[in-house]
């Protein structure tokens, strides 16, 4: 149990930085899911985009809404 507290201390800006370091990977990993599950683009815009012609548009409701009732 000794051993166990005295690595802990001896670590412990390695496990705090380690920590902080996986809390904002999964943070950015959260908000690409949830902006990607609302429909947001990483991209400022498809005006000077080199795959302005292949990438997926994001759908408005009322095209979703038309392409159910099909």
């Amino acid at each position: 149990m000794a051993f166990i507290l005295s690595w802990l201390t001896a670590n412990a800006g390695t496990i705090f930085v380690c920590a902080l370091l996986l809390a904002m990977v999964a943070g950015l990993i959260l908000v690409l899911i949830r902006d990607k599950k609302r429909g947001k683009s990483c991209c400022g815009g498809c005006s000077g985009c080199a795959m302005q012609g292949a990438c997926n548009q994001s759908k408005s409701p009322s095209h979703k809404d038309n392409s159910a009732k099909k």
